[in-house]
């Protein structure tokens, strides 16, 4: 238990109780009445891994922030206070101080903000954690979150709208405010708000207003959507701010008052309007996660076309199933399936930990994501493995053992079932309502375009000599791989389309995001759209006039350039994702500087808070 100190003073207790018996979203603040008495009031938390229960009254109510914007004066104590009782190293914060400003001399005014994990009532961290590292507790209402359970996948930094949870790139895991339940236990307020000097952060009890307070609001400018999880803050704020307030951080985001009275972000062009290539700028963190979803589309899209087009007696992938090169073919899918799978592992902080990412099936798209594609990877490696005696080298060298057509018939279909799930949830992995950007369908049209596109590519590349060898039926093979590259490019043509328009009007993170795209990568934006154009019209091209050497020229170059297009495509759409994030303040939390700080060689310096990235 923590250890109160005699000199403890009053302003750290919390205070008894007076709240009503639900909250603002009509749920019951009593959390044990939300398990409907399933869970005993008395449960030990093992808080410090000590046993004991705490003598707070109130230990089953929900708890929450209570921030006074009008008090805050930006002194970062609170932050202070978070760090050094989480011994947190420089670069991990779990409480930060971020600003927004606006008016003109002699009319400026800046508005502080304070803001922590928000204990939410539906925490979408704990939904989209595959590992299950996190627990929403009936003690306090704490989402709390086990470090060690974390095996550094950092979905759960994606689908928060408040920047709660913290990667350490060194330590390869994730960890965040835990509520000081320890100090709860004990009837103290946490140490932010212990620490706060200008009397602005207080704790208690959810929709319990603290002393000398008359407003419980749910937000204030450049606080999300609170629909989003129902966070447990509430706020007070006062005076008045400009309709039009700006962050004061690198982020190309301003927050403009609507008529009802509520700020929403809207685009602030602090990037000027001159585009640019910024080909440096498409690398990221997230390579590893261009490389598995490119890689396992062309697996997917290739598997589908072979097998099933087989299956429905086409003649020409008849003839390449009943080849010598069918095997290599499904050797190169399963291949890069298997390749998806690794550079997947790869992106986790601990990859050697791969293996929870299945403990979280009912709630979370991660899990369900991975799980579809290892058995998709399974049971094409099963198919290709039942092919393998039909094969006339195989029969060559090890003998005639018969044939396995029905076995592999029944994996084949049981692949692509598999696949379609995983595929499924690799596009619902990226519906996060705190990335607008990403929460649109276009993201499905871009995962399936790429499939087609570039399985269509696969077969081309492989079937077209073999048939030539063969004596085969070219004709057909050719046309359904420009059919496809045609397809999939109009597909992801007309999703991209629609995106940008709905971006445009949508007055949110993800306008900025198409801000960004459309000025800072500008160039590298509009040559994907002209080579997306360009491969449709030439595939259908291609498609109304007979095969030849020339055809045949032609046509690969399509085949690089859909690969070129697919490439420079999925890095943006890494790169460009802004989040509904709170607003920054300095050194680490400002991404410019972060930026500014690798590209000077001040991220050597641990003491600024900026660390290399770990792949």
């Amino acid at each position: 238990m923590w250890k109160v100190r005699d000199d403890e003073p009053g302003y750290a207790f919390l205070k008894e109780s007076t709240a009503p018996a639900v909250n603002y979203y009509e749920a019951p603040i009593d959390l044990i009445a939300r398990t409907g008495g399933a869970l005993p009031a008395g449960r030990e938390m093992f808080i410090n891994e000590e046993p004991g229960v705490g003598a707070n009254p109130n230990r089953n109510k929900q708890h929450a922030f209570h921030f006074t914007a009008d008090n805050c004066i930006g002194c970062h104590a609170c932050e202070a206070a978070c760090s050094e009782k989480n011994d947190n190293p420089a670069h991990i914060s779990f409480r930060s101080v971020g600003y927004v400003e606006g008016g003109t001399y002699p009319d400026f005014k800046r508005m502080n903000i304070s803001m922590a994990c928000n204990h939410c009532d539906d925490p979408v961290c704990l939904k989209g954690c595959p590992t299950r590292a996190y627990t929403k507790h009936v003690e306090y209402g704490a989402v709390l979150q086990d470090p060690e359970t974390c095996f550094g996948c950092g979905y759960c930094t994606w689908v928060c709208p408040y920047n709660a949870p913290q990667l350490d790139p060194i330590k390869g895991q994730v960890s965040k405010c835990n509520m000081c339940v320890d100090r709860l236990e004990v009837n103290l307020k946490p140490a932010c708000v212990s620490a706060c000097l200008g009397n602005a952060l207080n704790f208690g009890v959810v929709d319990d207003l603290p002393e000398n307070r008359e407003q419980g609001k749910l937000s204030i400018p450049g606080f999300p959507d609170p629909e989003i999880t129902h966070p447990n803050i509430r706020f007070q704020q006062i005076k008045n701010m400009p309709d039009e307030v700006t962050r004061t951080d690198g982020m190309a985001v301003k927050y403009h008052k609507g008529d009802d009275g509520q700020y929403r972000p809207v685009v602030d062009q602090k990037k000027g309007v001159e585009k640019k290539w910024s080909l440096s700028k498409l690398s990221s963190r997230e390579n590893p996660l261009v490389i598995f979803t490119m890689v396992s589309q062309i697996s997917l899209g290739a598997f589908l076309i072979a097998f099933l087009g087989a299956q429905l007696g086409i003649n020409s992938l008849m003839a390449m199933r009943d080849s010598v090169m069918y095997i290599p073919l499904m050797a190169v899918t399963v291949g890069f399936a298997g390749l998806g799978m690794l550079m997947s592992a790869t992106h986790l902080g601990k990859p050697w930990r791969f293996y929870r990412g299945f403990n979280n099936l009912r709630h979370s798209p991660v899990c369900r994501e991975g799980l579809g594609m290892l058995l998709y990877m399974v049971f094409a490696g099963l198919h290709l493995l039942s092919m393998l005696p039909a094969n006339s080298v195989f029969i060559e060298l090890m003998g005639d053992w018969g044939r396995f057509d029905a076995f592999a018939s029944v994996c084949g279909y049981l692949a692509l079932t598999a696949g379609a799930v995983g595929l499924y949830y690799m596009y619902r992995c990226y519906r996060i309502p705190a990335r607008p950007f990403w929460n649109h369908w276009q993201t499905a049209t871009s995962f399936l375009g790429t499939a087609i596109t570039l399985g269509s590519v696969l077969i081309g590349v492989v079937g077209m000599p073999t048939l030539i060898l063969l004596d085969g039926n070219t004709s057909q093979l050719f046309a359904i791989a420009l059919g496809g590259i045609a397809l999939g490019s109009v597909m992801e043509g007309l999703g991209l389309y629609c995106h940008a328009r709905a971006m445009d009007a949508a007055n949110n993170e993800g306008s900025v995001s198409h801000y960004i795209q459309s000025t800072v990568f500008g160039k590298s934006y509009v040559l994907r759209n002209i080579l997306i154009a360009a491969n449709a019209s030439v595939a259908l091209l291609l498609l109304l006039l007979a095969p030849s050497v020339i055809g045949l020229g032609v046509a690969l170059l399509v085949c690089l350039s859909v690969f070129v297009t697919a490439l420079i495509g999925r890095t943006l759409f890494y790169v460009l994702v802004i989040p509904t994030t709170m607003p920054g303040a300095f050194f680490w939390k400002n991404k410019d500087f972060e930026e500014h700080a690798r590209e000077i060689g001040l991220a050597n310096m641990p003491q600024v808070g900026v660390v290399a990235h770990a792949h």
